[in-house]
């Protein structure tokens, strides 16, 4: 036994090749066993390798036993061969042919646990099978969006040895691919396609508002013309009711094309197939938006302009950067001016949204910077001209202009709950000017939305929503909404979809008469009144690993920055995807007794958060958290 043990320590040890791009130089790399008897053992995840490193598999050695089948293909899954061709060496013709890696990816806490290969169960004796196990961690489906999950994972692998050559191939085996987390991240990178909010018109004059739509692609196999691919297709099965794409139905790359990059002049030329040939420069334009906003984060520099072509290779249209941006938003609209925050005196204070570390904090212009009415808590338009603030007490909700000599008038709604934790949440305003705030009186919990901040409130339809809402915040596409829903003791931040019907009236009982098709879309400026359906739908719990979500900001167009606490652990402080992933990135320092936090989507903003030790501080770049006053709480941007 100890000779064939060195010599599968050996053979193990040639499953596979590294190879560093910049010195063209091959190391062996070491797997873990997977023995052909014995008890469970692990197959280990790769360790993290340096950013310029590609790992490549190595076919099966001749007469390798089914246990060094099953542990080459696992390692030939997470290697950077662009179809998997190595991969398939290890199974049959026929699975070969009828494998369909890019169906899902299974990412599992640690790598898959392969057990000892023991007789499949078939007639014939020539016949085993391995059964992987390990902890789901998350999934990509076949569009590559991902979602965090859990319970345990179980498949089997099915081998034979082939008649004619002899060897063990596997010839069953489940769709998709699976790895340890350590591969994943060594593997994928998260990147943005955008698409258009199906509320904006599509007119050459109008100006579109874009809408993040995050996918994982394989960081070191071609990723652009991944993107691009994965842009061309389509949005998310989650995000297509709210947003549409330019290009038309059908439209892929021109056949033939199987890699894309920039020229020296940093320009980006796409072929397209057939499908694209009579597209409008208009709609050209758009699609080309899309490109440049996709492609924007995917490499250092990003892409500074983007040529379409038809099939014949003639030119559809070109734009550059600053076309894009007036075609379309790219997040936020303009950068915020203030941050603000409720002072000591229960006032609406601002702070210049600047970089400087010195903070010169005034009250905000208005009645509600004036002290009319004591508040708890605000939430300032995006366009920095209205703000609504909650009353000391949370039962009131008060909207004023943010002008000297503004008056203030009557609350615009106002919460029955017993206390104060049963009362109003903090407001929030999405991009259309329309004002979002929960109710949490036990006895009638409610989301509500006030047009433009005035006006009947309109109850927003929240099915699947299990638990009561404590937290709002509308991102600045108007399409998706952030909610920290409180159920049996434990906090847990959501992200919704926003569907609106303007078409379906609505019974006295508040259920749609009729079945109408859904119209997403809601044109600029109009408002939200009786007839109108607004409904928040297929709520995702994007932070499962959280007992406590006591905070959260949009800080990105796709990202939130959130304070929580895990099970039995202390205070943290992270960012977190729309998806549920964690970015690439460190995290914001360390800040104890946080109470209270606020981002912008316009990511070079500074964080601002209300610590009960420190009160208001702010964390610039590159810098330490700095205290702005000593009193204070609440803090938020635009929006």
């Amino acid at each position: 036994m100890g000779p064939d043990r060195e010599r599968d320590g050996r053979r193990r040890e040639t499953v596979r090749a590294v190879v560093y791009a910049t010195c063209g130089a091959v190391l062996l790399a070491g797997c873990a066993s997977m023995p052909d008897s014995g008890d469970l053992r692990g197959v280990e995840s790769t360790p993290r390798q340096d950013a310029q490193v590609r790992v490549f598999a190595l076919p099966p050695h001749e007469n390798a036993p089914p246990g060094q089948i099953v542990q080459g293909f696992l390692e030939a899954l997470t290697s950077d061969d662009p179809h998997y061709e190595t991969a398939r060496k290890y199974l049959t013709a026929q699975a070969a042919k009828s494998w369909r890696p890019d169906a899902s990816t299974t990412v599992l806490d640690g790598g898959p646990t392969a057990d000892a290969v023991h007789a499949g169960g078939r007639d014939d004796t020539d016949d085993y099978a391995s059964t992987l196990t390990g902890g789901r961690f998350a999934t990509l489906d076949s569009q590559q969006s991902y979602e965090p999950a859990d319970g345990q994972y179980r498949a089997t692998l099915h081998l034979t040895r082939e008649k004619k050559s002899g060897q063990w191939r596997i010839d069953d085996l489940p769709q998709g691919v699976v790895m340890g987390k350590s591969d994943f991240l060594r593997n994928y990178t998260s990147v943005n396609k955008y698409y258009f909010a199906s509320n904006t018109p599509s007119q050459a004059d109008a100006q579109l508002v874009s809408v993040a739509d995050p996918v994982y692609v394989r960081k070191k196999v071609d990723p652009m013309t991944q993107t691009v691919s994965s842009l061309i297709e389509g949005p998310s099965r989650w995000l297509g009711p709210v947003v549409r794409s330019s290009f038309p139905t059908g439209t892929a790359l021109k056949k033939g094309v199987t890699s894309l990059a920039p020229d020296d002049q940093n320009r980006l030329t796409v072929p397209l197939n057939d499908k694209a040939n009579r597209v409008g420069s208009a709609k050209c334009t758009e699609m080309a938006a899309q490109l440049l906003y996709t492609l924007q984060d995917l490499t250092p520099t990003g892409v500074d302009e983007v040529a379409l072509q038809r099939a014949n290779g003639s030119q559809l249209c070109v734009l550059d950067k600053n076309g894009a941006e007036t075609v379309a938003a790219r997040g936020v609209v303009q950068r915020p001016e203030f941050q603000y925050f409720i002072d000591a005196k229960h006032r609406l204070v601002r702070v210049s949204g600047n970089d400087s570390p010195a903070a010169d904090v005034t009250p905000v212009p208005g009645a509600l910077g004036e002290g009319v009415k004591q508040l708890r808590s605000a939430a300032v338009s995006r366009d920095e001209e209205t703000a609504a603030g909650v009353s000391l007490d949370g039962s009131m909700l008060y909207v004023g202009s943010l002008v000297s000599g503004g008056s203030l008038g009557e609350p615009v709604l106002t919460s029955q709950g017993a206390t104060k934790a049963d009362r109003l949440t903090t407001p929030s305003w999405d991009g259309d000017g329309d004002l979002w705030v929960a109710d949490r009186d036990p006895r009638k919990p409610r989301l509500l939305l006030l047009a433009k901040g005035a006006g009947e409130p309109l109850e927003v339809r929240t099915p699947g929503l299990d638990g009561r809402i404590e937290a709002v915040r509308v991102a600045a596409d108007g399409v998706r909404i952030a909610l920290i829903v409180e159920k049996g003791g434990q906090r847990s931040l959501y992200i919704g979809r926003i569907e609106r019907d303007e078409r379906a009236a609505t019974a006295s009982d508040g259920a749609p008469k009729g079945k109408l098709p859904a119209e997403p879309g809601r044109a600029a400026g109009q408002k939200a009144d009786e007839r109108s359906v607004v409904s928040v739908l297929e709520l995702d719990s994007v932070t499962p690993q959280l007992e406590e979500v006591t905070a959260m900001s949009w800080a990105g167009d796709s990202r939130l920055v959130v304070v929580g606490r895990e099970q039995g652990g202390v205070q943290q402080m992270g960012y977190v995807q729309v998806d549920g992933s964690t970015p690439v990135g460190s995290a914001p320092a360390a800040l104890t007794g946080v109470k209270g936090i606020a981002a912008s989507e316009d990511e070079r903003m500074p964080l601002v958060a209300y610590s009960e030790e420190d009160g208001i501080v702010r964390l610039l770049s590159g810098a330490k958290w700095q205290k702005l006053v000593e009193g204070g709480s609440a803090p938020v941007y635009p929006g």
